[in-house]
């Protein structure tokens, strides 16, 4: 391997690190607190995506049933599912499948609260929702990327045999 490519496997498993740390740093307060599963925190924000017009409009139909139809069920599987992300992430254990659903799941909160309107300019549909974007981008390098060459738990273990 040269030292180009150890390079690159490193700065991917950097990334993958710090992309987990955000999960599970965001995710602490849902699953370890009861605000955003038992105390609503989940339902208002699909709430205010819907009330405020953040919501993509072929979104809107889909938010709306959540809202009558387990609500609280996605709060957890959001919550855990964050959690969870996070976790492989930085342990480097199925990572590129935690990658998979982590980019579902910003996709998902992009189309869900990133609609600037009908008549905003281009830039703005990219602008609005910045932060899912980043992540998304972060996840799709992370699942063609071998990230867990390095500084990873499956690194370890394949180095032992």
């Amino acid at each position: 391997m040269t030292s180009t490519e150890k390079t690159n496997e490193r700065a991917l498993a950097f990334l993958r690190i710090a992309v987990g740390i955000f999960f599970v740093v965001l995710a602490e307060y849902k699953v370890f607190g009861t605000e955003f599963t038992l105390g609503g925190g989940f339902r208002t924000s699909v709430q205010s995506f819907l009330s405020q017009g953040e919501a993509y409009p072929f979104m809107r139909p889909l938010l709306e049933v959540m809202l009558t139809h387990g609500t609280m069920v996605m709060a957890f599987f959001v919550a855990y599912g964050e959690f969870a992300i996070g976790i492989s992430l930085i342990v480097g254990v199925l990572s590129r499948l935690a990658s998979v659903f982590g980019f579902v799941l910003m996709i998902g909160i992009w189309f869900s609260s990133g609609y600037p309107g009908a008549h905003a300019a281009f830039w703005m549909y990219w602008g609005v929702s910045l932060s899912q974007t980043v992540f998304a981008l972060c996840f799709l390098v992370l699942i063609f990327g071998r990230a867990e060459e390095n500084w990873s738990l499956r690194g370890l273990m394949k180095r032992k045999r």
